[in-house]
């Protein structure tokens, strides 16, 4: 099937999966942007939000479990239009109980399917992302990746302007609702038909308690939990700052809600630029020394956030923070597949992707607890320390097979033959 493509099908592939990826990256930012206002019309305290958050996550991990056979009924095109069909439906109850009815439980269903719809999508534009990038021959995944932290950033960007204007959090989510919807329809038009039954197809082959003893078999590899830790840290770094530093801002430094989404934005350029840009550097030095001074970047960042005296410290703070943070994902899946035997590679990936889902999405909550306890800067020190401990676990990431980074030109077993097929380095 996609050897059949020609340059122009593959290009737009390619881009509407960039477009899936940043559809994605606008809905939660829409969403975190909004969270002081919402958590102010409806009077919460810490701990209701946290809670409120946790039905995002729940969702979350419903749909991470779902999308499979979600994709083996209607494949990557269908599954993808409909997870973010239903983030759009979402964000809309989300609005409604945050801005009009003023219903915490109605929020958190809205949040739920928000999180249900964004769990399968990652999933499947992953796996689409994965099958795109091989006919392609050349490694976009991190591009990829790049493009949800460009629609993070559009989003926080619409969110602080939502917020300045006091548009009502309703209009704004239906607005951001509509805009998902008309991306996805459009661009799912460029995506390949029968690309996923391919992959459906062979995946199905080997037998399942072989599949199943060859995942649970992984856990068993002490460098491959090493690589969990670098995971864990990084990825509860980012998925905490997505749901709690507006509100860090806000309440701990004592600015407006407008300022808190600002600063959220300045995240979600940071970390945007630390992805585009770490590739090279990557290249340049390798994964273990990028690492360690990611992590000591960022574990700075995240101290002169909370204990910043003056507001602009905090500033510096979160741009160091965001940057610190950013490779941290890529790298451990880079590392994860990095294996003498390829049959285990997915499997691999899998174990470490299951780690950094669940501290992405169960860390803000288990913040938001021990936040209310004993104020929000101070729950902070919860990513510090685990940041650090990423650092300290960088060694795991190292190179098996001698390139000086994680990401060269060098084709992976395989690739050569679609890049001459492709016609062309796209």
């Amino acid at each position: 099937m996609t050897d059949q493509l020609t340059r122009p099908q593959l290009l737009a592939w390619r881009n509407a999966i960039f477009v899936v990826f940043a559809l994605s990256g606008i809905s939660v930012a829409s969403w975190v942007a909004r969270i002081p206002a919402v958590r102010d019309s409806l009077g919460l305290d810490t701990a209701q939000l946290g809670i409120l958050i946790f039905a995002m996550s729940a969702g979350s991990v419903i749909g991470l479990v779902s999308a499979p056979p979600v994709m083996l009924r209607l494949g990557a095109r269908g599954g993808m239009v409909l997870s973010l069909v239903v983030v759009s439906a979402g964000l809309v109850i989300v609005g409604l109980g945050g801005g009009l009815v003023l219903s915490a439980p109605l929020v958190g269903v809205g949040l739920a399917l928000v999180g249900l719809g964004n769990g399968a999508v990652d999933v499947m534009m992953n796996v689409e992302g994965a099958a795109a990038e091989k006919a392609i021959g050349k490694t976009l995944m991190p591009l990829m990746h790049a493009f949800f932290s460009f629609g993070t950033v559009a989003g926080a960007g619409l969110g602080a302007l939502a917020s300045w204007l006091s548009v009502n959090v309703a209009l704004h989510l239906a607005v951001v609702a509509a805009i998902i919807v008309a991306g996805v329809l459009v661009a799912i038009r460029a995506v390949p038909r029968g690309v996923e039954d391919e992959s459906g197809a062979a995946a199905s082959k080997p037998p399942f308690r072989e599949r199943l003893r060859a995942s649970l078999a992984v856990w068993g590899d002490l460098r491959l939990l090493a690589i969990g830790v670098v995971m864990l840290g990084m990825a509860f770094a980012e998925g905490s700052a997505n749901d709690w530093l507006t509100l860090a801002v806000v309440d701990g430094h004592d600015q407006s809600n407008t300022t808190g989404a600002v600063i959220f934005a300045l995240f979600t350029v940071s970390m945007t630029a630390g992805r585009v840009l770490g590739g090279p550097v990557l290249d340049r030095f390798g994964r273990v020394p990028v690492l360690r001074v990611s992590a000591l970047l960022g574990a700075l960042g995240i101290a002169l956030f909370i204990f910043a005296p003056v507001t602009w410290l905090a500033w510096v703070g979160c741009v160091f923070w965001a940057v610190g943070c950013s490779l941290g994902f890529p790298v451990g899946m880079s590392a994860a597949a990095d294996t003498g035997d390829p049959r285990q590679a997915a499997a691999r990936v899998s174990a470490v992707a299951i780690i950094g889902y669940v501290a992405f999405l169960v860390g803000p909550p288990v913040l938001g607890l021990l936040g209310h306890e004993v104020g929000i800067l101070n729950a902070l020190l919860v990513i510090l320390v685990l940041v650090v401990l990423a650092g300290i676990a960088a060694p795991a990431v190292r190179e098996r097979d001698g390139r000086s980074g994680s990401g060269s030109d060098t084709l992976g077993p395989g690739q050569g033959g679609d890049r001459s097929a492709s016609g062309a380095t796209l």
